[in-house]
């Protein structure tokens, strides 16, 4: 972002919510999402002179507001920003800080709060949002006066967007909105205490290329570390020289485009079946921007242990926290990817890279071609993401909600840009999807978006709808129905002998309630119409509902089941 005053503005005696206003636009913010309230009134009325410079989009709940800023900051890069009142204001937005914390999204949280006077007199919308939020923020912070409103804005833009990503919160109480200042912009460019990016080790650099000189089955895991970092360049540059496979996490995925020869697909529970078993035969293990997370090793008791392992992350508290790492690159991987580079021998691995195809055809013939080529019974799910992807050109954001859709979206859209996957990875936050979705494409207006998400999750923040409305937002949403909490059910029908304990749903008139959000709105249930709908759906830039009637008891394979050897794969 780069700051939107001209530096001969002359602010004086302004309020506090006007120096926030102010601070905002020295940071390059142009869109926010948010919901008034009491303790944030003088802010939202110091945004009323500012409407023209700073884009505010009216949400419906707090959750929304953070999730939207979720979904901005995720295509574009940027911090996303959102502002919510005290008390119930502030706890609704736990959900979207917490899940941005896991996904390591910059988001910069602006609270409202009582006077200082009030503070720990229980007075009315009044909760201790600094605890509260300290265990799920990089920074939460107190602004008790005005005077302290740009220094604490530039701070929180630092931390936010600097070294791991994520969010930060700003408890913003009623004295320091209305108190009296001159404004002078803040900058911060260095913390004492905060060094986001340290000197990658060379010896670390030599030590890894010397591994991996060596291998003769390298493999290559992909994380949203290489989005974050804008590195995809120096991702491939890394891996062609060496000839070397790569999979991917569910948050890495956009990071190499579908049809790239070295991209061999998803790691973990639904992932590829190559990818998995392969990473317990490589020789050498190379991580890259990803966490280690329990759906990607499974059972770490069995997790790779033929392999020398390395490690590229930014945060050095990631290195040995699941995985024992024999070699660990602590560095933005933008910069220690191309140091590494630099010392590889160009390579080949014609043999490596051919045995991975029995396990994709096999993956094809058991799983792939039952759910992308059925022509009879109940439409598939996966069928449905392909069909939609393709008529996108490939060309699109995927947004998805979480659960059965999540992971069938992920297997089977396809990608030819970065920064095109909006998806709710640690938390796993069913309801992400609708306001996520507005968020990528207020953020990205000149994309199509696509929004899958099951109809337990879309009756979670249905009511974004109102701002979908309100603000002619073209987000094309693919309601993937099978009157199930599908992904629990699934887990019901493996693990639990088909106990169907409170997961069939008795759904609504989707396409009613679009309409009447004034959203133009489908139903299918067959293959001939399926086709004509997205068509229409994709026709124009206007918001549209489909709902897909889909298989009722459809199942994602593969699947290793929780706690398992990343082996043990189900495929039917």
């Amino acid at each position: 972002m780069k700051s939107r005053l001209s530096g001969t503005e002359n602010f004086k005696n302004i309020t506090g919510s006007e120096a926030l206003m102010l601070s905002l636009l020295n940071e390059g913010v142009e869109t926010i999402f948010g919901y008034p309230g009491g303790a944030i009134m003088p802010v939202y009325d110091a945004l009323y002179d500012y409407q023209e410079q700073l884009n505010h989009i009216l949400v419906r709940h707090e959750q929304g507001a953070t999730h939207a800023a979720q979904g901005f900051a995720r295509v574009t890069g940027e911090v996303g920003v959102c502002i919510v009142t005290s008390g119930p204001g502030a706890t609704n937005a736990i959900t979207g800080i917490g899940d941005a914390m896991m996904d390591s999204t910059p988001l910069v949280v602006i609270c409202g709060q009582v006077g200082a006077s009030l503070l720990g007199t229980d007075a009315f919308q009044e909760i201790d949002v600094v605890d509260v939020t300290a265990p799920i923020t990089k920074w939460s912070y107190q602004i008790r006066r005005a005077e302290d409103v740009t220094w604490a804005v530039a701070r929180a833009f630092y931390i936010a967007k600097n070294g791991r990503p994520g969010p930060v919160v700003l408890d913003f109480a009623k004295n320091a909105q209305v108190g009296k200042i001159d404004f002078q912009p803040s900058e911060c460019k260095f913390i004492r205490s905060y060094q986001p990016v340290l000197e990658p080790e060379s010896t670390k650099i030599a030590e890894a290329a010397a591994l991996i000189n060596s291998a003769k089955k390298p493999f290559a895991l992909v994380g949203q570390g290489v989005t974050l970092g804008k590195a995809e360049n120096e991702l491939r540059a890394f891996l062609e020289k060496a000839d070397i496979p790569a999979g991917w996490t569910l948050l890495g995925e956009s990071a190499m485009p579908t049809d790239y020869p070295l991209n061999k697909g998803m790691l973990g529970m639904h992932g590829n079946i190559a990818t998995n078993i392969k990473t317990n035969e490589c020789d050498v293990l190379i991580a890259i921007g990803m966490r280690f997370d329990d759906r990607v090793t499974g059972n770490l008791a069995t997790y790779a242990r033929q392999a020398k392992i390395i490690h590229l992350d930014i945060d050095p508290s990631e290195f040995n926290k699941n995985v024992k790492t024999d070699v660990a690159i602590l560095g933005n991987v933008k910069e220690t990817l191309p140091l590494l580079t630099e010392m590889l021998q160009p390579n080949t691995h014609a043999d490596w890279l051919a045995s991975f195809a029995e396990y994709e055809e096999r993956e094809y013939q058991t799983v792939t071609k039952k759910e992308l080529e059925s022509t009879d019974g109940h439409i598939k799910m996966g069928e449905v993401v392909r069909k939609v992807s393709e008529a996108a050109r490939n060309e699109a954001i995927l947004v998805t909600d979480v659960g059965q859709n999540q992971m069938m979206a992920a297997r089977y859209f396809k990608f030819t840009k970065t920064r095109s996957v909006v998806t709710s990875g640690g938390l796993g936050t069913m309801g992400f999807g609708i306001p996520a979705a507005i968020g990528a494409k207020v953020g990205a207006a000149d994309r199509t978006v696509c929004l899958f998400v099951g109809d337990g999750g879309f009756q979670m923040t249905i009511q974004e709808l109102g701002t979908i409305m309100q603000y002619g937002i073209g987000v094309k949403i693919i309601l993937l129905n099978n009157s199930y909490l599908g992904m629990v059910r699934q887990w019901q029908e493996l693990f639990w002998n088909k106990r169907y304990s409170s997961t069939p749903m008795t759904n609504p008139d989707f396409c009613g309630i679009a309409r009447a959000y004034g959203i133009k709105a489908a139903e299918v249930s067959d293959r001939v119409a399926l086709n004509t709908s997205i068509a229409e759906m994709l026709a124009d830039d206007e918001a549209f509902l489909l709902v897909v009637n889909v298989e009722p008891e459809g199942m994602v394979y593969p699947m290793t089941p929780a706690g398992e050897t990343i082996t043990n794969i189900l495929m039917e």
